[in-house]
């Protein structure tokens, strides 16, 4: 059986195979990298439509990751899944804290979720740093609310909660927001992986070494 085995041969075939279906979009350079990337690891070119990308978002995420920002996660997966060893020669970390003592104990107190506990507790330390989340539309109304209610300003929010219950509401909302940039989806769709993907994207457009 004849098939692709070099992994950096296999995404750039997965590149071209997406790429038509980006090209009618009038994305900058930057966006394609991320949109293809997001599309690549949903393997779903109808994601092609509906990512949603805040004009200052790329640029805004590449100077926070320079700068040194950590990197705010609702749940491990994400957390796992991005490049923290190439992300760490900027100077940035990862943190989820969804499984913490503590975020389980403000959960059971406030009758919320542990994501939503766990952003709540990260509070000011959200300021100039990129959220990330994947799963929980919660933790995604809770951000919105920080920013909103109390001031806080992420540099970026990558907001991509998937599901039937608050995920495209959360995701309406942020994209309807225009105090903080943010990549999103619209509608149901999403995950970890895809935001995951948008992660590293720009991750990748500052250090492309990942061997």
């Amino acid at each position: 059986m004849d098939y692709i085995k070099k992994p950096m041969e296999i995404e750039k075939r997965s590149m071209e195979i997406i790429a038509p279906y980006l090209k009618d979009l009038h994305l900058s350079n930057d966006e394609i990298k991320v949109y293809s990337r997001m599309i690549h690891a949903a393997g779903d070119v109808d994601y092609a439509p509906i990512i949603k990308i805040h004009s200052a978002a790329i640029e805004a995420a590449k100077t926070a990751i320079k700068g040194g920002c950590n990197i705010f996660t609702d749940v491990e997966m994400v957390r796992t899944g991005i490049n923290k060893r190439t992300l760490s020669k900027f100077g940035g970390k990862v943190f989820c804290k969804v499984a913490d003592e503590d975020v389980k104990q403000l959960a059971i107190d406030e009758g919320i979720t542990r994501s939503m506990a766990a952003m709540r507790s990260f509070g000011d330390k959200l300021n100039n740093s990129i959220v990330a989340i994947g799963n929980a539309p919660t933790a995604l109304f809770e951000v919105l609310r920080l920013v909103i209610e109390e001031g806080v300003k992420p540099a970026v929010v990558v907001g991509i909660p998937v599901g039937f219950v608050g995920a495209a509401d959360s995701k309406k909302a942020l994209s309807e927001q225009d105090i903080v940039p943010y990549i999103t989806v619209a509608g149901t769709k999403g995950g970890s992986p895809i935001a995951v993907a948008a992660i590293n994207a720009i991750i990748y457009m500052l250090d492309n070494s990942r061997l």
